[in-house]
């Protein structure tokens, strides 16, 4: 097969830097993707025909001939648009659908490249001793960021690119604490308690189709095959062999199915789809990844410090806010989030049965050839007694086998389980189900573990060892039967209206809940929080809303008592703006059944979130104030009696002990920052500035009451919404505030990028395992040098002048927005069960959620939430004394974490701009009489581009964008060209479409030549091309 470069093929003398220089392990790269080119054209050629190859070709020999780095030209652009301009609306999606298989194909080869790299990186960790103690000089070259007190930047000579490889791995951190001579006590310390929750939300921007994932995973599993091939023969004759070109014909035929697969959803995702969409990754991938990771720190951690115990099995752990989270989706009912845990419990039922199935076959010991402890007959006696269908139909055949006999007495058992929870997903079934004494199967996942350490105990004393029982034993300890811990999430305001009209309907109040003063919430709250009298009548003759807030509650509770608290423990108040809005929530919690006030137990972490810029300025003085509250107090102790015994412990400023409660651990109060909100409503500098500063003031806040304090992080996929590299991201906090605890949302993109492949996954695990360790142990002093925290007030202040002074405060942007960015077609997505906007939403910016935002921003290659504002802030400041101040800016990239993480995901961003392509949308779906007031703004987000690009490349010493990064450079300069006929498809398509709507509004015409559904199908095909171009959505 002759695979010679296709007519637009990729140059092999491309390197990000321009300096033509390429790795052997880039070589292979270019290799498949090539080879991925050509197969995507022939397979277009023999379902399309020459034509639309030839026209593809002509689209993208424009873009890519220009030089790489450069700024694509004017003629260029409208030598394509005019070609576009008089394309025939098939030839026209037909060009959409090609480029969109174009890009996810080429993500594939990416992330398939990506996870081989890692796995050689993690080897060479595994083998080589520590880059710096090679070079002789340990002190001066641990590289800036890295450790959390860095210290110069890298020594003339020393590659940053070349050092990264090891950096984030458990064998190089290992190596590092013991060269830096952190004690090993603080290392035990810090394992003991190690919690990292990862928690995937129902956010909608997974653009891909579940059908598209599962033909992603095929095509990966070819190039591992070719990979194989490649390797195992020598020569350059490999692809000639009979089994490479089986596998290339394979994956041409995969190309074809998925070319005549449907792209798009076609038809809204219920919750439900959504549940199984999330739970896909659990299926095939993470189900393994997660016990694999643990078994790899376990190992670094005996290599170097052989006397350390491991963390516990599920130090990183997964949750879910799919089926849980009700804020803005009225489609998450109680009935939904009882199937959904029903949903998550079958899925990991069925994968422990999979796997006794496996052990059955493993497990054959003959009581003729070794022994087994009487503990172990006596339970095979037991066994008997309650399932003696099962001896009776298997004791001949496995009467001297007796691991295999107890193996079948445990399937049943688990059987069973599945059986009775199939049962509980069924409304008809549950109460009886509920009611009725059910035997001979587990309740629990402790049950199960306790039967399988029994097997285990028995072939340890006899000298045997089962890696695939030891595996499954980790899996039931990190996963149990519950899968993931659902999070539950609401508006504040929905419980203010429950409680105010329960106030209002028992006659308690002398005036209004609602007109009530904060002090005087917080005064008759605290009352009813410590009486066990109930304040909800049984019947609840109150409004609908009401009653689903309540049903809300005691669904939890009724989760809770059938599927365990691990289940579902976390209620998450979104928009708290006050103490209220949290004992609003424990008082129906209480009437609930979850909060004793006799006792103060509890079986509910009530987790506020603050999400604009004045919610976490108030964040402090709101926690302090319920700190303060003697019955919250030992509520987050566990008991009044845990809240006693805690404060008669002596202080330990190092260490705040936990306590006993039902919640593990007790003691602690988990407050959750949103990132999303806060950015558009100050702009990014500014939001991570406040949010910065919040998380040092909780933590201060926790300090002084001794509370153990566990930020969450809602973080989204982009960098407008708090996304990036997670590694540097969490080196970036500030000191003390992670501590061994942190949490963290994934959603949309981020899960496929992250979590789509093995080795990634567990690559990804792991650097942000290795960061929480490092940020934890290591801690840097730079975030408390007031000097730097008032320079950086100030760069923050300027930044969201100059953000607000263009988003709010300039009337003209509102129409901007809605006219050049694609944010009405973007509703008609069928990609969420959650609305765009919030419900009763006008048709502004408010009302508007964060994702489609940031989502319209991307797809118009403006970017713009991500870096406005940045620009100014930073000459503002250098030019009160330019030479200083640029030395000083340079000195914090290099020595401050967090001023290095944001100048980071600015300059990433700043990539994947191009303002030629935004001037496009601008001046082509600008009506003519708006193309002079929204030029004008067009040239003030042009000039703040420029403005914040040359800072950031004079503060990073880079000569062109992310030289710093090259594996990142080269994936963005690989789309940033030929993404460009797409995002000019996209514009004409846009056109045509709101022409023929604006006909229909004003003229009444019935007869086109296209219909409006034709025309917003090509359009949407676009908007799902260019987010897999960007690989990034919302």
């Amino acid at each position: 097969m002759n695979l010679a470069v296709p007519a637009f093929g990729l140059s092999t003398n491309w390197s990000g830097n321009g300096n033509g220089t390429n790795s052997e392990e880039e070589s292979v790269l270019y290799q498949r993707l090539k080879m991925v080119e050509e197969l995507w054209e022939r397979v277009l050629q023999s379902e399309c025909g020459q034509e639309l190859v030839d026209l593809l070709t002509e689209l993208r020999l424009q873009g890519t001939h220009e030089a790489i780095t450069s700024e694509i030209s004017e003629e260029v652009i409208m030598g394509i648009t005019q070609r576009i301009e008089h394309l025939e609306l098939n030839d026209a999606i037909r060009a959409a659908r090609a480029f969109a298989l174009y890009f996810q194909l080429i993500n594939i080869v990416e992330q398939h490249y990506e996870q081989n790299e890692q796995q050689r990186n993690r080897w060479e960790a595994s083998q080589e001793t520590n880059f710096y103690e090679q070079a002789g000089n340990e002190e001066e070259q641990v590289p800036p960021s890295r450790l959390g007190a860095s210290t110069e930047p890298l020594p003339v000579g020393i590659d940053q690119n070349e050092l990264q490889a090891s950096v984030g791995t458990f064998h190089w951190l290992m190596r590092e604490l013991k060269r830096l001579n952190v004690p090993p006590q603080h290392i035990q310390n810090l394992l003991d308690h190690l919690d990292i929750r990862l928690v995937i939300t129902a956010h909608p921007t997974e653009i891909v189709r579940h059908t598209i994932r599962r033909k992603q995973r095929r095509v990966d599993r070819i190039l591992r095959k070719l990979d194989q091939l490649q390797g195992s023969v020598t020569g350059r004759d490999w692809l000639n062999t009979w089994d490479a070109k089986t596998a290339i014909a394979q994956l041409t035929e995969e190309i074809r199915f998925w070319w005549r697969t449907d792209e798009l959803h076609q038809f809204k995702p219920t919750v439900l789809d959504e549940v199984d969409y999330s739970l896909h990754y659990f299926d095939e991938v993470l189900f393994d990844a997660v016990p694999e990771l643990s078994k790899r720190l376990g190992q670094a951690i005996k290599e170097t410090f052989p006397h350390l115990r491991a963390p516990r099995a599920n130090f990183c752990y997964f949750g879910s806010w799919v089926g849980g989270d009700r804020d803005g989706n009225p489609s998450v009912t109680p009935e939904v989030t009882w199937q959904t845990a029903c949903y998550q419990r079958g899925l990991v039922l069925g994968k422990y049965l999979f796997s006794l199935g496996e052990l059955v076959a493993i497990l054959s010991p003959s009581l003729h050839w070794c022994k087994v402890s009487q503990e172990l007959l006596d339970s095979l006696e037991r066994d008997r007694i309650q399932l003696p269908e099962i001896y009776e139909e298997l004791s001949l055949r496995y009467r001297q086998e007796p691991y295999r006999m107890k193996l079948a007495y445990v399937t049943k058992r688990l059987e069973n389980t599945l059986r009775r929870n199939n049962r509980l997903a069924n409304p008809e079934e549950r109460q009886t189900m509920i009611t009725m004494p059910a035997e001979n199967h587990y309740r629990t996942g402790e049950e199960l573990l306790e039967e399988l350490r029994l097997i285990q105990r028995n072939l340890t004393e006899t000298g045997l060892t089962c890696l695939e029982l030891e595996n499954l034993i980790t899996q039931l300890e990190v996963y149990g039967f519950n899968l993931a811990q659902l999070d539950f999430r609401q508006e504040s305001s929905r419980h203010a209206e429950a409680i105010a009209e329960i106030a209002e309907y028992m006659g308690v109040l002398t005036t209004s809940y609602e007109e009530m003063r904060e002090e005087d919430k917080l005064a008759w709250l605290g009352v009813e929080l410590q009486t066990r009298r109930p304040l909800i009548p049984q019947e609840m003759p109150f409004s609908e809303r009401t009653r689903e807030t309540i049903e809300t509650l005691r669904t939890l509770r009724h989760l809770q008592m059938e599927f365990g608290v691990d289940i579902c423990q976390t209620y998450i108040i979104s928009m708290t703006n006050d103490a209220s809005d949290v004992l609003e929530v424990l008082l129906l919690a209480k009437e609930a059944g979850l909060y004793d006030p006799a006792t103060a137990s509890n079986s509910l972490r009530i987790v506020p979130l603050f999400e604009t810029v004045e919610d976490l300025k108030n964040a402090p003085g709101i926690m302090d104030s319920l700190f303060s509250l003697p019955f919250y107090r030992a509520t987050l102790a566990g008991s009044y009696h845990s809240l006693t015994e805690l404060q008669s412990q002596s202080p330990d400023y190092y260490q705040i002990p936990t306590t006993t409660a039902q919640l593990n651990p007790g003691n602690l109060q988990e407050i959750m920052v949103g990132y999303s909100d806060s950015n558009k409503d100050s702009g990014f500098l500014s939001s991570n500035w406040e949010i910065h500063k919040a998380q040092k003031a909780l933590q201060a806040v926790a300090q002084k009451h001794r509370v153990i304090l566990r930020l969450f992080h809602g973080r989204g996929g982009s960098v407008g919404r708090g996304g990036g590299p997670a590694y540097k991201a969490i080196l970036a906090q500030p000191a003390g505030t992670v501590d061994g605890r942190i949490k963290i949302t994934e959603q949309g993109e981020v899960l496929a990028s992250k979590y789509s492949l093995p080795e990634l996954a567990l690559y990804n695990l792991e650097t942000l395992t290795t960061a929480v360790i490092q940020a934890s142990l290591l801690k840097s002093s730079f975030d408390f040098i007031e000097p730097w925290n008032r320079i950086m007030e100030e760069l923050a202040c300027t930044a969201r002048r100059a953000y607000r002074s263009l988003i709010y405060e300039e009337p003209d942007f509102l129409d901007f927005f809605l006219t050049v960015t694609p944010i009405p077609e973007i509703s008609e997505l069928q990609i969420s069960s959650r609305p765009a906007r919030r419900k009763g939403g006008k048709a502004d910016l408010s009302s508007l959620r964060a994702i489609p935002w940031v989502f319209s921003w991307t797809q118009t290659r403006f970017l713009l939430p991500a870096w406005y504002g940045v620009g100014t802030a930073l000459k503002s400041f250098v030019d009160q004394d330019p030479v200083k101040n640029m030395k000083l800016l340079r000195y914090f990239y290099f020595k401050w974490p967090f001023f290095n993480m944001v100048i980071s995901k600015v300059e990433m961003t700043l990539s994947k701009v191009d303002l030629t392509i935004a001037s496009h949308y601008v001046q082509e779906l600008s009506k003519p009489e708006d193309r002079e007031r929204f030029d004008r703004l067009f040239q003030q987000i042009k000039q703040e581009y420029q403005l914040t690009r040359d800072f950031a490349m004079e503060i990073t010493a880079h000569p062109h964008l992310l030289d710093g990064d090259r594996s990142l450079q080269r994936s963005v300069l690989l789309r940033n060209r030929t993404i460009v006929p797409l995002g000019l498809l996209q514009i004409s398509l846009l056109k045509r479409l709101r022409q023929v709507t604006q006909e229909a509004e004003t003229s009444g015409v019935r007869y086109r030549r296209y219909s409006k559904e034709e025309l917003l199908r090509g359009a949407l095909l676009t908007i799902n091309g260019i987010a897999a171009g960007m690989r990034n959505t919302g």
